[in-house]
């Protein structure tokens, strides 16, 4: 798994696609929340803190995400190397957790230069105590369950086609299904709002962005993560079948 990963990481920063999705997640969201007038704008708001950026992140990343994944499978069939890459003495699933994992860590890489937003916080707030740490916390681990699940989602549309257009825009569409479209499908379905609002990132993502790491949230995005790395692993066993 460790070579596919480290090949993954190496061909992302080989190229630019490594440096633009970092460039462009933190140009976005330092535009929306320091330049730009409007409801995302902190400096704007009436209270120092970073739910702006934790409102907008999710909808930056179900884009940037499958930009990403878009390619993991889907170039490797059009350029005919997955046939080779089945004969590696390696498993499916080091396979596919190694494709997981190395578009994780480049996102990973794009989050952590935001910490320096919490320090800007806290440099405007004062006292600094007044700040709902645990919150913040919260949020970025929410960030991290909620980027799991994009990347996993990502990583399985990239397996069904080899044009990486088609693949991304299938991300994005079922990206937006579990983060937001459950929400609406609740609405429709009065009785059943709860369970099926339950269904959906954003549910479980406001849930530990309250601070409190629920097992259930945890164990939700783990599921779902999970279940599209395997639909990926079953789909990559029929092909090498």
């Amino acid at each position: 798994m460790k070579s596919i990963l480290f090949r993954e990481i190496q061909s992302f920063f080989g190229s630019l696609i490594g440096y633009l999705v970092i460039a462009v997640f933190l140009l976005l969201n330092g535009l929306f929340l320091w330049v730009f007038q409007g409801d995302f704008n902190i400096l704007d708001g009436s209270f120092a803190d970073l739910n702006p950026f934790f409102t907008l992140a999710p909808w930056v990343l179900i884009f940037l995400i499958p930009a990403v994944t878009m390619r993991s499978f889907s170039d490797e069939k059009k350029q005919g190397t997955l046939e080779l890459l089945l004969t590696k003495p390696i498993s499916v699933w080091q396979i596919v957790s190694g494709k997981f994992f190395g578009a994780f860590l480049l996102i990973l890489i794009a989050l952590l230069p935001t910490l320096i937003y919490v320090y800007v916080i806290y440099d405007l707030i004062s006292p600094p105590t007044v700040i709902d740490s645990g919150s913040i916390i919260g949020s970025y681990f929410g960030l991290l369950f909620l980027i799991a699940g994009y990347t996993a989602v990502g990583i399985f549309t990239s397996i069904l086609t080899e044009n990486q257009i088609v693949a991304f825009i299938l991300a994005v569409f079922m990206c937006f299904l579990f983060y937001f479209g459950m929400e609406g499908l609740a609405s429709q379905f009065t009785p059943y709002n709860d369970f099926i609002a339950s269904l959906g990132m954003d549910y479980h993502f406001r849930s530990i962005s309250r601070g409190v790491l629920d097992t259930r949230d945890i164990i939700y995005f783990l599921s779902l993560s999970i279940l599209f790395l395997s639909l990926t692993v079953f789909k990559l066993k029929s092909l090498k079948n």
